[in-house]
C-alpha cells in the first residue's frame, strides 16, 4: 500500500505488511527431497472470489417486550446471533431470543453475527417493530461472508513409479478488509494443499492477506474447493510427466487405513481409494464424443465436533418430542434427528415432533455450519432419547416381569425380546409413569481429537487433527465448444465416505447441491472487481449462477467406512464434502480437450477458448 511507510500503527499491531495470518505445514526436509526426486513438476493456479449466493437474501425483524428483545433472522447460527447481541448491547442471555424462520438457502454465507443488533438497537430507538430485508444487490456486497480469492505455487518431486517423495506449496488467501472468521483459512488451505495423499516430506505455506475486497468467511468447504481445483490440476500434471494414468496414481498415493497425514495424524478406518474405484467403476467406458472427455478429482474435509445438547420429552399419548439447539438450513439434518429419536424410542417418525430454530426454548448448539448439525446434534439426540428409552425398559420390565436388557422397544410398543405378543404400549407406559411423561435431558461434548505431530504446523488454528475425515472422488464427463471455449458438464459420478448413511435421501440431496454449486464455481462464478474495488458483477444474471439447465446427470454412491470417532452410528458429517472435488474433475476434463489446464478459476469460456487458442488464460 502506498501509505504503508507512512503508517503509524501501535507495537502490538506489528509490522507485516497486509498478512493477517500465517500457517505453514513442515514436514522433513522438503528441498533435499524435492533434489533427490526423478521429476519436480511446478504450477501456478488463481481462483477468484465467489459468492454463498443463497436465493433468498436475508432479512431481520426485532420487537422489544419491556426489556426483551425477540429477533426474527434469517441465520444459519442462532446462538452465535444471540451472544453477538448481548455482547453488542450489553444485554443478558436472558433478555434477547432469537427465532429463524424457515430459510432460503445459506451455504454458509448466513453463518456469523451480522445485523441483528442494528435492527435491534433500531427497533428500541423506534418503540416499535423494525425490519430489514436485504435487496439483491445488498445481498451480494453487504456481508463479510463471500468465498476468498486464493493464489497457489504448488511443486511436487515424484519418482519414476510415481509415488510421490516431497511437496512444497506457496498458498496466498484474500481476507478482504476486515476480518470475519477467515483466521483459519490459511491452515485448512495449507492442508488442501497436502491433499489426502502419502508424503514423507512437506513444505507448505499459507497466508492470509488483507485487501481493498469485501471480507472474506465460511462459505461453504472454506478454501478447499479453489485448493483441491488447483491441486488435483496439479495432480494430472505430475500424471503426465511421468507417463501414468491419473487414477493409477492417485490409487498408488493416496491415504489409506493406518498411513499418516500432512501433521502426523494416524487414520483409522477411511476409504479413500475405496470411493476412487466406486466413482470411477460408475462412470465406466463411457462413450466419447468429439470434443469430449473424462475428468478425475479426489477432495477431503473434516467433521467439525463441538459441543451440543438436546431434549427429549415423551408424552403421555405415546408421542414424543425433541427440542435441540440445532438449525435447518434445508438439508434435511435436523429431520435425521427425528429418525434417530424415534428408532431409540421405537416410535414413527411422525409421532415425533420437533421444537427448534428458537434460542428461548432450546439448549444452545452451534447451528447449521461446518457439516456439523447431524454430526454434533445428532449424538446429543440420541444420548437423550437413550436417556428416556432406559426408562421405558425398566417401566416394561416391571410390567411384563422380565429383565430391562430383555426388552425391545418397536412399533410403539415395549416386547420382551423373542416373545412379541407379551407386550405393553409405550403410551401405557409413558402415562403410568410418575409424571405423566418421560424426560431425558443430554449435552455432550466434542470428544478426544485425534493426536498429530507437535511442531509440524506453525500457526495452528485448530484445524491439523481432523476428526473422522471425509473422503470422496468426482469424475467429471465434459464437452467444450472449441470454437466458444463454453464447457458443458454432462455427467457426474460421485462417491463419498461418509461414514453410516442415516438418511439416504438427504444425503443424496446434499451431494447434488455440492456437485451443482461446484459447477458453477467451476464455470461461471467469480467476482469481478473494478479498479475502485467495488464489485461488478453484483446482479444475478451478470454473476451467472447455474440453474437447473446447467444440471449434468448425477449418480452418487456411498462407501460406507464405520469410523471409531464419528458421530451418531458412525456418521460423519456431510454438507461441505460434496462441494470440494467437482472443480477439480471438471478441470481435468477441459485439460484433456484443451491441451493444458486452465490456470484461472473459473474456467470461463474465454478462459478456455485462450488456453486452446495460445496456451493459457489469465
Amino acid at each position: 500500500h502506498e501509505g504503508w511507510a507512512d503508517y503509524e500503527g501501535g507495537d502490538d499491531m506489528g509490522r507485516d505488511g497486509n498478512i493477517l495470518q500465517f500457517s505453514s505445514i513442515n514436514k522433513g526436509d522438503a528441498q533435499a527431497a524435492l533434489a533427490g526426486a526423478d521429476h519436480v513438476v511446478t504450477s501456478r493456479y488463481e481462483s477468484d472470489a465467489s459468492h454463498a449466493a443463497p436465493i433468498e437474501p436475508r432479512a431481520v425483524a426485532a420487537q422489544w417486550e419491556g426489556d426483551k428483545v425477540t429477533i426474527w433472522t434469517s441465520t444459519q447460527v442462532p446462538f452465535e446471533a444471540r451472544d453477538g447481541v448481548c455482547e453488542t448491547l450489553e444485554l443478558p442471555v436472558s433478555a434477547v431470543r432469537i427465532i429463524v424462520p424457515h430459510m432460503g438457502g445459506g451455504f454458509g454465507g448466513k453463518c456469523g453475527f451480522h445485523y441483528e443488533a442494528h435492527v435491534a438497537s433500531l427497533a428500541k430507538a423506534a418503540k416499535r417493530p423494525v425490519k430489514l430485508v436485504f435487496s439483491r444487490y445488498e445481498e451480494f456486497i453487504a456481508p463479510d461472508r463471500r468465498r476468498e480469492g486464493m493464489i497457489f505455487d504448488i511443486t511436487t518431486g515424484v519418482m519414476n513409479d510415481g509415488t510421490i517423495v516431497a511437496r512444497t506449496g506457496e498458498i496466498l488467501v484474500d481476507n478482504g478488509a476486515y476480518i470475519a472468521d477467515a483466521a483459519f483459512f490459511p491452515q485448512v488451505a495449507a492442508m488442501h494443499v497436502a491433499g489426502p495423499y502419502k508424503m514423507d516430506t512437506c513444505q507448505i505455506d499459507a497466508r492470509l492477506i488483507y485487501t481493498n475486497h469485501q471480507p472474506s468467511g465460511s462459505v461453504r468447504a472454506p478454501t478447499a474447493p479453489a485448493a483441491c481445483w488447483a491441486v488435483e490440476s496439479h495432480t494430472d500434471e505430475v500424471a503426465a510427466a511421468i507417463g501414468m494414468d491419473p487414477v493409477e496414481f492417485r490409487l498408488k498415493n493416496v491415504v489409506r487405513t493406518g498411513d499418516e497425514g500432512p501433521i502426523g495424524q494416524i487414520y483409522d478406518e477411511i476409504g479413500a481409494a475405496e470411493c476412487i474405484e466406486t466413482a470411477v467403476a460408475s462412470m465406466g467406458d463411457a462413450d466419447l464424443g468429439e470434443h469430449e472427455a473424462i475428468g478425475v478429482g479426489i477432495g477431503w474435509w473434516p467433521s467439525f465436533a463441538s459441543p451440543a445438547g438436546a431434549f427429549v420429552k415423551l408424552h403421555g399419548d405415546g408421542t414424543a418430542q425433541l427440542i435441540t439447539g440445532a438449525q435447518e438450513n434445508g438439508t434435511g439434518s435436523v429431520m435425521t434427528l427425528r429418525m434417530l429419536v424415534a428408532d431409540e424410542l421405537g416410535l414413527d417418525q411422525t409421532d415425533v415432533a420437533l421444537i427448534y430454530q428458537d434460542t428461548g426454548t432450546a439448549p444452545a448448539g452451534p447451528g447449521s455450519s461446518g457439516s456439523q448439525t447431524l454430526f454434533n446434534h445428532g449424538r446429543a439426540s440420541e444420548d437423550a432419547a437413550k436417556q428416556v428409552g432406559d426408562r421405558l425398559r425398566e417401566l416394561a420390565a416391571a410390567k411384563l416381569e422380565a429383565s430391562a436388557a430383555d426388552i425391545v422397544l418397536a412399533d410403539g410398543s415395549a416386547s420382551v425380546a423373542g416373545t412379541p405378543a407379551k407386550a405393553v404400549t409405550i403410551a401405557e407406559l409413558a402415562a403410568e409413569s410418575p409424571d405423566g411423561e418421560i424426560l431425558g435431558a443430554a449435552g455432550r461434548d466434542p470428544g478426544e481429537w485425534p493426536s498429530i505431530s507437535t511442531g509440524a504446523c506453525i500457526g495452528d488454528q485448530g484445524m491439523g487433527s481432523w476428526m473422522a475425515p471425509q473422503f470422496s472422488c468426482h469424475v467429471a464427463k465434459v464437452r467444450v465448444d472449441p470454437d466458444t471455449g463454453v464447457a458443458r458438464v454432462l455427467e457426474v459420478h460421485t462417491a463419498h465416505d461418509s461414514g453410516t448413511i442415516i438418511n439416504p435421501l438427504a444425503a443424496h440431496g446434499q451431494v447434488e447441491g455440492g456437485v451443482m454449486m461446484g459447477v458453477g464455481q467451476a464455470l461461471t462464478e467469480g467476482t469481478v472487481y473494478g479498479d475502485d474495488g467495488k464489485q461488478l458483477n453484483a446482479a444475478m444474471l451478470e454473476y451467472k449462477l447455474t440453474t437447473i439447465a446447467d444440471a449434468p446427470e448425477i449418480t452418487t454412491s456411498f462407501v460406507e467406512v464405520f469410523t471409531a470417532n464419528a458421530g451418531p452410528r458412525g456418521a460423519k458429517g456431510l454438507a461441505e464434502a460434496p462441494n470440494v472435488a467437482t472443480a477439480g474433475a471438471i478441470s481435468n476434463a477441459i485439460a484433456k480437450v484443451a491441451g493444458s489446464p486452465v490456470r484461472r478459476l473459473p474456467m470461463t469460456a474465454e478462459r478456455v477458448w485462450m488456453t486452446m487458442n495460445d496456451g493459457g488464460a489469465s
